[in-house]
Order: C-alpha cells, then structure tokens, then sequence
C-alpha cells in the first residue's frame, strides 16, 4: 500500500491537465510548419488576375502596354475598352494622362524604350483634348537627327625615288591626288537578340509561341513589339497585356503545320523556322509543340 503525501509536504505536486509549455510548443512548431508550407512547398500561385486587380505598379505598366498597342494599330475603341479592364476612378483617357505623369517623373524615363512609350501616351491623351505634367516634363516632338559630317582626308604622296632621268616639271592642268571621303557611322540602338529559343510540349498551352522580352539582366520590359510572320501574313503583339504571366510576356497561337519566325520589328533579326507538330506531353497526352524565345538587349 503506497503512502499518501500529505498535500503541505514540499514534495507534492499536483497533477495538471494541461503543460503550457507543450501547449506553446505545439503552436510555434504549427505556425512554422504552416509558413514553410505555405512559402516553400505549395506556395500561392497568382492567376487569370483581372486588369483591375493588378497594384498600381504593374497597373501602370499594363496602361504602357495599351498604348504601345495603340500606338501600332490606332484601334481606339480597343484601346479604351482595354483601359475600362482597369476599373480607373474617373475619366480612362486622363487616367492614362495621370499614369504618363507619374512616368515621366520616375526612373522610367531614363531609358530609351520608357521615353517612346510616354510620347505614345502622351500622343493618345492630347489627341483626346487631356493633358498632364508629362506636357512639360517632356517634349512631345524631337528635331532632327543631325546629319554626321563627313571628313575629309588628304592622301599624302611620297617623293619620287631619285632617277638619271631629270623629273620633269609638273603639269599645272593635272588634278591632285583624290581626296578620300569617310562618313562616320552610327551603331544601331535598342538591338535585340534571340537569347533563347526552345521547343516545348504542354498539353495546357498547346500550338503557342510564348515571347519575353527583358533587360540584360532579365529585368522584364512591357510594351514591346513582337512580330511572327508567317507565308502568307503577319500578326504583331506587345508585351506586358497578360500581367498575370510576365510584364515581360506576350503569346501567339499556331496554326499547326505552318512554319513562322518571330522578330523585334526593326529591332532584331527574325528566328529560325518554328512550327507546331503532333508531340507527347509530360502527362503521356498528346498535344501541338509549343515554343519560347526570349529577346534581350545585343549591347
């Protein structure tokens, strides 16, 4: 028979029916499982986000995007049908005057492709009788590119090598050594290659050509023109109009058995020959073989 010990012995603890230790244990070791879950393994993956959910960011370069579309197809319905996509609190035209301005005062002007696609808005908004602070920021037209001079260089002639034969006295009727005329050239701005061009198969993106356009340093650009071209006609996009994909992104659908290139317009040379054909995708399913280039500054 044990012995009882007497409740005001300083051996006698009392049974609990909860450790609070254990209990904040378990809630830290959870919360850490959750967030690793949450952020490592099977983290939230953003789609079909629509225009008007975007944050303000990626709202503006959405805007740049329409515009640079605009500016190539002059399609206006298109354009304010795509700008009301967006949910603006007021007047779409003067939002995309207010978006130019908030451009032209950030480091997006300070590249080249960031300045011609605030003169698109900027064209868009003032052909619509609106106006911004991108008005006075910067000029809308830009003179002439000064013609490069050319240089003149003098041929020097070397002295006759002496001879038993007097030199005769020179003709003054006989012309000069011809000038030689060099015109200094200019590098091309803004080139682009085809950094990467792959072949993939994707029974949920079957037949597409999947584009990118990017800085050196894979920093996306948004609101640039991608071209594919094909037999018998072209079709051109602009980067940046599905930014739930990519500022960067842009996508075309392929007729299969065709054969299309993909360029810049004026900016890069076109790819090789890609065309859609019967290929087995990763589930086992077939589907039509897709592609993806990418396109990144040459210098």
């Amino acid at each position: 028979m044990n012995a009882q010990i007497p409740r005001d012995s300083r051996y006698y603890r009392p049974r609990r029916a909860l450790s609070w230790g254990a209990l904040i244990f378990g809630i830290l070791a959870g919360l850490a499982g959750g967030l690793y879950w949450a952020w490592q393994v099977a983290p939230v993956e953003e789609t079909d986000t629509a225009p008007w959910q975007l944050n303000a960011q990626s709202r503006a370069n959405y805007v740049v995007a329409i515009m640079v579309n605009y500016g190539y197809d002059s399609d206006l319905g298109a354009a304010v049908s795509r700008l009301l996509d967006l949910r603006p609190p007021g007047d779409p035209v003067q939002y995309v005057a207010d978006i130019a301005c908030d451009l032209a005062r950030s480091g997006y002007v300070d590249s080249a492709s960031g300045e011609r696609a605030i003169r698109t808005m900027m064209t868009f908004y003032r052909n619509q009788g609106r106006a911004g602070c991108a008005d006075q920021l910067i000029p809308l037209f830009v003179g002439p590119t000064p013609t490069p001079q050319s240089t003149v260089f003098e041929i020097p002639t070397l002295p006759p090598p002496p001879t038993k034969t007097a030199t005769p006295p020179p003709d003054p009727n006989e012309q000069g050594s011809t000038p030689v005329r060099v015109v200094p050239t200019v590098a091309p701005q803004g080139a682009f290659d085809i950094v990467r061009l792959e072949r993939f198969c994707d029974a949920d993106t079957p037949g597409i050509i999947v584009v990118q356009v990017q800085e050196r340093d894979g920093t996306p650009l948004p609101g640039q023109r991608v071209r594919a071209s094909w037999r018998d006609g072209e079709s051109v996009f602009v980067t940046g109009l599905k930014p739930e994909r990519g500022r960067d992104y842009a996508d075309f659908t392929m007729e299969p058995g065709v054969g299309y290139t993909v360029d810049m317009p004026g900016q890069s040379d076109p790819s090789q020959v890609v065309t859609s054909e019967i290929c087995n995708g990763p589930t086992g399913q077939d589907t039509y073989s897709s592609y993806r280039v990418v396109f990144r500054p040459s210098f």
